[in-house]
């Protein structure tokens, strides 16, 4: 019933600003817009580039679509109207992209630095709460963004954050645990980004005697990739594992995350041996088979792993390291037995 009601409200949604942009096209193409050009094509304009967008945006403003969702619908029937347009009769729309486009970007890019900056002032104040950084992005940008870039753009905010703001020192709690200290994955991590910066001297200089442009595109890309590899090392002292009521929450920095229902568990186990590879069976750590693993959890149902950028991988088995293994065990089991 409510998948019923879901499509008719999209169908809705969408379906209006579609039927008057089609209208738009089809009166452009028609005999009437040829006898009259120049009243026509102002009609045309003004219906694609202001009503289309107002219907659009009274919409959804009461849905979970974005608001910000308006700017590449705008962005579409601006592209629209250049093609049905002939361009002697694209004067209001030339207008419309000098003047009036830029004002609606900066409004929106204005409300999105707005509301990120409320959710980082919202982080500080609750920081004694533990409440974490990138979550708390998330849910702020799933509010002002479309769905598909929430996570590309929190990825890089948060690389920058964790790598260059982020210094002080994460007090792990009685119900979190670390994982980064004995694995041997901070040092890997520090090795790479020492080889990076290496290779990055050399290849600049090797390839600036053939072409300079090229050799500071790869700089470039060489000094972003140490940026990031640093974001990735210092989340994970940040971002510890944890239990709270009924749930485990599994994180690998910012890399990789999954939360997991404690009466899903079907076995918990310290074990050491490798396991076989599969499409059931996944590490948390995203350098996969490069890191041990200690701990090995086996659940009732498959569940999910998301990765770097929003990608998602099932998993039944999920192998991880703990440092403290014992402990963690112990409160596992404990709560375990609540489901028993």
């Amino acid at each position: 019933m409510n998948r019923t009601l879901n499509l008719h409200k999209n169908l809705l949604i969408f379906g209006i600003p579609i039927l008057i942009i089609g209208m738009m096209i089809i009166l452009a193409k028609s005999s009437f817009f040829t006898t009259n050009p120049n009243t026509l094509s102002i009609g045309i304009t003004f219906d694609l580039l202001l009503t289309v967008p107002i219907i659009y945006f009274m919409l959804i403003r009461k849905t979970n679509i974005p608001k910000t969702s308006v700017v590449p619908f705008l962005i579409i029937v601006m592209i629209i109207c250049s093609i049905i347009l002939p361009v002697q009769n694209q004067y209001y729309l030339n207008l419309f992209k000098t003047w009036i486009f830029p004002i609606v970007e900066l409004s929106i890019v204005s409300y999105v630095i707005y509301n990120l900056t409320k959710a980082i002032k919202l982080y500080r104040l609750n920081k004694g709460e533990n409440v974490d950084f990138f979550t708390t992005l998330k849910n702020t940008c799933y509010e002002i963004l479309p769905k598909n870039l929430v996570i590309p753009v929190v990825t890089e905010i948060a690389v920058f954050y964790y790598g260059f703001i982020y210094w002080k020192k994460r007090k792990i709690n009685e119900n979190e645990f670390s994982y980064h200290k004995d694995s041997g994955t901070i040092s890997l991590l520090i090795a790479i980004i020492f080889i990076v910066a290496i290779e990055t001297v050399v290849l600049h200089i090797l390839l600036q005697k053939w072409n300079v442009t090229v050799a500071w595109i790869l700089t470039f890309l060489s000094i972003y990739s140490g940026i990031q590899l640093l974001g990735f090392l210092k989340s994970m002292s940040k971002r510890p594992i944890f239990i709270k009521d009924d749930k485990l929450y599994l994180r690998y920095g910012i890399m990789n995350e999954t939360t997991i229902d404690l009466k899903s568990i079907d076995s918990i186990e310290i074990s050491s041996k490798d396991l076989e590879r599969n499409t059931e069976t996944r590490k948390l750590s995203f350098l996969g088979e490069l890191e041990s693993h200690n701990i090995i959890i086996r659940l009732k149902q498959v569940n999910e792993l998301t990765g770097l950028y929003g990608i998602k991988h099932k998993y039944k088995n999920l192998a991880l390291h703990i440092d403290k293994k014992n402990e963690f065990m112990t409160r596992i089991n404990n709560a375990l037995q609540q489901w028993v």
